[in-house]
This record gives structure tokens, C-alpha cells and sequence, in this order.
């Protein structure tokens, strides 16, 4: 099993995306890439910790790549926008793809310039490109949000 951890903005949908990946084992929200130690969601919220709402995935290698999981990345979010997703705002909310190995981190950078080179967005790619830190998972409550309300009907583009 190996390990890969994605911001890109409220964790609640991104989880539920991620899920629906043949060969994704195991998903947690919590938050990552902040200054706080054991950061609660009102911390997070403050916009002071600095830490992103992540999802950390558990997936099975021979079932789906990370490059699989890269491409669900970026089609659902907009990684254009600076500390923002829709109608949510702070740095909790940013886009960064949070590499465990230097294979994870070639991949990002690749599939990132490989989507610029592309022309798909008007704007520039803000995604941070970063060494996983601590990752520090969410209150239960929001463990499986969307599902455990019977929201989790993503599409997967």
C-alpha cells in the first residue's frame, strides 16, 4: 500500500472523489502543511495555522497509479485560484499536491507542467508542489461527511 495526500479545498468533496478510485483502500481528512501542532477544525478555520484541508489516501499500486490519482487531483478543482475553492476562502482551501517520495514529487511536477502546456486554463496553476508534512486527521465528524448524509454522488471527470 502506499500513501498520497491532496489539498484542494474543503475536504468533504475532495474525500468523496477520491473514494470512488478503483483501488483507493482508505481515506481520512485532516490537515496538513501548518505551523499548529494537533490543529483542531476552529484552529484551521482561523486562517492562522497555516495548515490545507487534505485528504490522505491509502491506495493499492498494482490497482490504480498515482498518476491515476494525480488526474482526479486536478479535474475536480479549479487550480487556478489562490486560497480559494468556490465560495470557500483562506489558505486552508489552496491547492497543493503533498508528495511522500521523490517519485510522488517528480510525477506532480510533471503532470503539472503537462497541464500547463496544455492551454486547459486561462490562468496560471497556483498548486503548491510540497514534502508531505504531519498530517493531522480531521475531527470525526467530518470523516466521510458527504457520505454519511447521503451526498456522495460525485462524478469522477
Amino acid at each position: 500500500m502506499e500513501t498520497a495526500s491532496f489539498a484542494a479545498g474543503c475536504f468533504w468533496g475532495v474525500e468523496a472523489a477520491f473514494r470512488q478510485v478503483p483501488g483507493v483502500v482508505s481515506t481520512a481528512v485532516g490537515y496538513m502543511g501548518g505551523t499548529l501542532e494537533n490543529p483542531t477544525y476552529q484552529d484551521v478555520c482561523t486562517d492562522k495555522t497555516g495548515h490545507a484541508e487534505v485528504v490522505q489516501i491509502t491506495y493499492d499500486p498494482s490497482k490504480t497509479s498515482y498518476n491515476d490519482l494525480l488526474r482526479v487531483f486536478w479535474q475536480n478543482h479549479d487550480p487556478t485560484t489562490l486560497n480559494r475553492q468556490g465560495p470557500d476562502v483562506g489558505t486552508q482551501y489552496r491547492s497543493v499536491i503533498f508528495y511522500h517520495t521523490p517519485e510522488q514529487e517528480a510525477l506532480a511536477r510533471a503532470s503539472k507542467e503537462s497541464l500547463e502546456r496544455t492551454g486547459a486554463f486561462k490562468r496560471p496553476i497556483v498548486t503548491e508542489i510540497v514534502p508531505a508534512s504531519t498530517f493531522y486527521r480531521a475531527e470525526e465528524y467530518h470523516q466521510q461527511y458527504l457520505e454519511k448524509r447521503g451526498l456522495a454522488q460525485c462524478h469522477i471527470k
